[in-house]
């Protein structure tokens, strides 16, 4: 009798440890899982901030050359915006970053402080008509778009390895997905050969400028065809 009566509290004590242990996995789980998804959120926040800065950015620029603001009006706009950029690139520091997607975030970060340098001298040849200074920046930008898109490689090959979550509970991306992403960069860079070669009616010069025109949208299609998944 007291040998079964030992025998039922160790199977007692070890149905305890055992639905304790499945207990405190559980909530290591849900814990993670709240961390994660929390992480999720506070990237595509930083991300959706970079994208709204950037496109005032670009739509200042054209008020300007539309005369609906001076030049000392835009570049004193270009200064708020390369503090609230800076701003806005400490907020990756701030991340609580599950160890998967540290990397992604470093590409992310190392992205948009590329895009910050190309701001810089974009202001800089507006400011001074350095034409060096475009160059440098259209190089940052291209720059910080291989960033870009190597960050979301990053982030899609985290997610897809993370295991212990629910398929409607994983990481959301921090944009609407790769291939959108894509299509908007090569959009961009379509945009860019508008600005580089057409005048301020939208026609060409000359038609050697025109053929540099046609040359640059298609290098923006080509590699729109290369990164496309």
């Amino acid at each position: 009798m007291k040998k079964k009566k030992i025998q039922n509290i160790t199977i007692g004590i070890i149905a305890i440890s055992i639905i304790g242990a499945i207990v405190a996995y559980n909530y290591s789980v849900d814990q993670t899982k709240q961390k994660g998804l929390q992480f999720g959120v506070e990237l595509e926040q930083i991300q959706e901030e970079v994208k709204d800065l950037q496109n005032n950015f670009y739509s200042e620029k054209t008020k300007w050359e539309e005369g609906d603001i001076t030049k000392e009006e835009l570049l004193e706009f270009y200064d708020t915006h390369l503090n609230e950029f800076n701003e806005i690139i400490s907020k990756y520091d701030d991340l609580n970053s599950p160890e998967l997607f540290e990397s992604s975030v470093e590409l992310l970060k190392l992205s948009s402080e590329t895009q910050l340098s190309s701001d810089s001298e974009y202001i800089k040849w507006i400011e001074t008509g350095d034409e060096s200074a475009k160059v440098r920046s259209d190089s940052q930008f291209q720059e910080s778009v291989e960033y870009e898109l190597q960050g979301l490689v990053e982030f899609y090959s985290a997610k897809t390895g993370i295991k212990n979550y629910d398929e409607d509970a994983k990481f959301e991306a921090p944009q609407t997905g790769l291939t959108q992403k894509v299509i908007q960069v090569a959009e961009n860079m379509s945009i860019k050969c508008d600005e580089e070669f057409k005048n301020e009616s939208g026609e060409f010069d000359s038609d050697e400028i025109e053929v540099e025109w046609f040359n640059c949208i298609n290098e923006a299609k080509k590699w729109k065809i290369e990164h496309l998944p």
